[in-house]
């Protein structure tokens, strides 16, 4: 099975001052064939924002390891399209998202993702959301 991630998740993965970081690294550490991620451009540079500008870690040192983290063979890395922000502006419509949470969603649903780790309470409270006949569902991988 693959999950997306949400920028949130991924932050908490990998930064260990984060009180949740035991409860999630195991996400990225026991990476899998099994057990494989999803990433988008928007969950890349949310998480790189976060950890270079709120929890100052070095710029070079981010971007080293976001981009070997999205080279692992068992970490999808999905491009936005046009298509992409087109489903991203349905949804934001239809279930009142915000745009970034919108292309992050909108990227897992044209890439048939069916499960977002998240844990941004807003999503949670959704719990599941809808297009066309698939669905995708929000769970929180700390809970």
């Amino acid at each position: 099975m693959i999950a997306g991630l949400d920028s949130n998740i991924l932050c908490y993965a990998m930064d260990p001052a984060y009180p949740e970081h035991e409860k999630v690294s195991g996400l990225l550490q026991n990476l899998s064939p099994d057990n494989a991620v999803a990433l988008n451009p928007t969950v890349v540079h949310e998480t790189y924002h976060i950890l270079v500008f709120y929890l100052k870690w070095f710029p070079q040192e981010a971007a080293e390891r976001l981009t070997k983290l999205m080279r692992h063979p068992h970490v999808q890395f999905f491009n936005q399209t046009r298509k992409t922000t087109q489903i991203a502006l349905q949804l934001s419509v239809k279930y009142g998202l915000g745009g970034r949470d919108a292309l992050i969603i909108a990227n897992f649903f044209a890439n048939k993702v069916p499960i977002i780790y998240t844990h941004d309470n807003e999503l949670l409270k959704l719990n599941k959301i809808t297009r066309q006949d698939t669905h995708i569902t929000f769970q929180d991988p700390i809970n």
